[in-house]
């Protein structure tokens, strides 16, 4: 189940309240990314695909946390009702669904990693968590950016970037490709969309 899209768009100005700062821009580009990809390939929601970027991140409601957004995230939603948008918070950090592949601290206590773990494990993977996933690696709080520069600025910050995720994002970039056409880039209209 997932919120209406007024329901999506209150649920991120609320939880930016709670903790300011650019991840709502990054997921409103997100979420800007996803519909107007989704619009474009065949069996595809472009609704629905707006959502899931919106609220991909909502986990950041709860404070500055790194993988500790994602259990938070996956908790919220659940708690909810919105099955489909925790699966979302929970999958948009992990292409080849391993804990293995994360960027940044984990922060979580022990019962949350085993959520986390577990839940992936038992995941099934569709278009909307691939479609978000790549647009989690086009998004910035300003716009939409190359994946490749995004990945590089990821790797600057962290000190490390997985190379099996970097070869998954690109991977992903190519097969929306197909599924749309066109040059992804061009899809999201990379050099005037602003996040407002």
């Amino acid at each position: 189940m997932l919120p209406s899209r007024a329901q999506a768009e209150e649920l991120l100005r609320e939880a930016e309240t709670c903790n300011p700062g650019p991840w709502g821009n990054h997921s409103r580009t997100a979420a800007h990314c996803a519909e107007k990809i989704a619009r474009e390939c065949p069996g595809m929601d472009a609704d629905k695909a707006y959502i899931l970027g919106l609220l991909h991140d909502i986990g950041r409601k709860f404070g500055a946390r790194h993988l500790g957004h994602v259990s938070d995230g996956y908790s919220y939603m659940m708690s909810l009702g919105f099955d489909e948008a925790a699966q979302i918070c929970l999958t948009h950090s992990f292409n080849n669904q391993s804990v293995d592949e994360y960027i940044g601290k984990f922060d979580t206590t022990e019962e949350e990693l085993n959520m986390i773990q577990n839940t992936l494990k038992t995941a099934i993977m569709d278009d909307y968590d691939r479609l978000i996933q790549l647009c989690d690696s086009l998004a910035g709080a300003e716009g939409v950016l190359d994946i490749e520069e995004r990945m590089e600025d990821v790797k600057r910050r962290y000190g490390s970037y997985p190379q099996e995720k970097w070869d998954s994002n690109l991977g992903l970039k190519e097969y929306f490709e197909e599924k749309t056409g066109r040059n992804i880039y061009e899809v999201v209209e990379k050099d005037s969309f602003r996040p407002e």
